[in-house]
C-alpha cells in the first residue's frame, strides 16, 4: 500500500433550523440583507444540551455505516474544530468513548475552516507512513455558541453540524498531496477569543484575500494532484459565503465542476463546512465514485490547505 482514500463519508445536523426571518426578529437585518450580501437562507442551530462531541459523534457513526466497519477497525481519530469549549477530554477522545473504538489514537486540530482540510492531510500522512491503518477524520464546530447574536454582521453567517469521512490505506493514491499555508500576519482578520470567546472577523480583508490571493493557491493544489482544474467533477470550498465560493470557483477555472453551494441552507459551519458540503454532494449524487473533487479550506489564522481527492 502506497497511498490513501477515503472509504466513506457521513454528515449530521441538528434538528433546529433558524431562518433569516427568524434572525430579523433578533436584530436589524432582513431577508433580503442576508441573501443579497451572503446567499444564506437557513442554517442549523444546536441546542444547549448538544455539544460538539455528540454532533461529531453522529457524523461519524453514519461515515462508519457507510464504509461497513465497526470502530474497533479504527485506530486514529482526528477532530477539527475551534469551538471545544473544554481543554480536556479532547473532542477526538470524547467521540472515541461515544462510538465505543479502542485504543486509538485522539487528536484534535484547531485551524478553524481550514480545519478539515488539514485533518484530512494529517490522516493521509500518517496511514501512508503506516502510523495508522483506518483513520476516522471529522469536521465538527457549534459556532452558535461562539456567535454574537448582536451583531448583524456575523450572527447571520453561523450555523452548526458535522462531516466526516474514513481514511483507509489503498494501492493507488486517491487523496492528492496537500498543498497548504496561511498569513500570520493577518491572521487577527479571523478571530474567536476572548471571555466568553466570541467569533469576529474583518469581512472585507477576508473577502480581498480570498478571491485574489486563494485562486492561484487552488490550481496549484490541482497541479499537485496531476490535474487540470478543468478535470475535476466537483469543488468544495469552505462555505464562508456564496458571494465568495461564486467567484473563488470561477476564478480556478473548474469550468465542467459541480460547485457546492451547501452555505445556502447551512450557513458557515467552520470546520464542518468541507465534510458536510461533499457528503451531501455524493448523498445527492451530484458526484460519481471515482470523480475527482477539489477540496480546499480557507479562514481563521488566514490558514488554507486543499487537496484533490477522488469519491469514494
Amino acid at each position: 500500500m502506497n497511498g490513501s482514500r477515503i472509504a466513506a463519508v457521513g454528515h449530521y445536523q441538528p434538528a433546529k433550523v433558524l431562518t433569516n426571518e427568524d434572525l430579523a426578529g433578533l436584530v436589524d437585518t432582513s431577508d433580503e440583507w442576508i441573501r443579497s450580501r451572503v446567499g444564506i437562507r437557513t442554517r442549523h442551530i444546536a441546542g444547549p444540551d448538544e455539544p460538539v462531541d455528540e454532533l461529531a459523534a453522529h457524523a461519524a457513526a453514519k461515515a462508519l455505516a457507510a464504509a461497513g466497519l465497526s470502530p474497533a477497525d479504527i485506530d486514529l481519530v482526528l477532530v477539527a474544530t475551534s469551538t471545544a469549549i473544554d481543554r480536556s477530554p479532547n473532542m477526538a477522545a470524547r467521540v472515541a468513548a461515544r462510538l465505543g473504538i479502542p485504543q486509538a489514537a485522539t487528536m484534535d486540530l484547531n485551524v478553524v475552516c481550514a480545519g478539515f482540510t488539514h485533518a484530512l492531510a494529517t490522516a493521509d500522512h500518517a496511514v501512508r507512513a503506516g502510523g495508522a491503518s483506518r483513520a476516522l477524520v471529522i469536521g465538527a464546530d457549534k459556532m452558535s455558541e461562539v456567535a454574537d447574536w448582536s451583531d448583524r454582521t456575523t450572527c447571520v453567517l453561523v450555523g452548526d453540524g458535522a462531516g466526516a469521512a474514513v481514511v483507509e490505506a489503498a494501492g493507488e493514491p486517491a487523496i492528492g498531496p496537500v498543498l497548504w499555508g496561511s498569513v500570520p500576519e493577518m491572521g487577527n482578520a479571523v478571530r474567536i477569543e476572548g471571555t466568553p470567546p466570541r467569533f469576529a472577523q474583518e469581512g472585507q480583508s477576508v473577502y480581498r484575500w480570498a478571491t485574489t490571493q486563494l485562486p492561484p493557491i487552488a490550481r496549484r493544489a490541482c497541479e499537485r494532484a496531476g490535474l487540470e482544474p478543468a478535470d475535476l467533477a466537483g469543488v468544495v470550498l469552505h462555505q464562508a459565503n456564496l458571494r465568495i465560493i461564486e467567484p473563488l470557483a470561477e476564478k480556478i477555472g473548474a469550468v465542467n465542476a459541480v460547485v457546492a453551494r451547501d452555505v445556502t441552507e447551512s450557513g458557515n459551519t467552520s470546520a464542518a463546512s468541507i465534510p458536510l458540503a461533499f457528503s451531501k454532494l455524493i448523498e445527492q449524487g451530484a458526484v460519481a465514485t471515482g470523480d475527482p473533487v477539489l477540496l480546499f479550506g480557507f479562514g481563521g489564522n488566514l490558514s488554507y490547505a486543499g487537496q484533490v481527492v477522488r469519491c469514494p
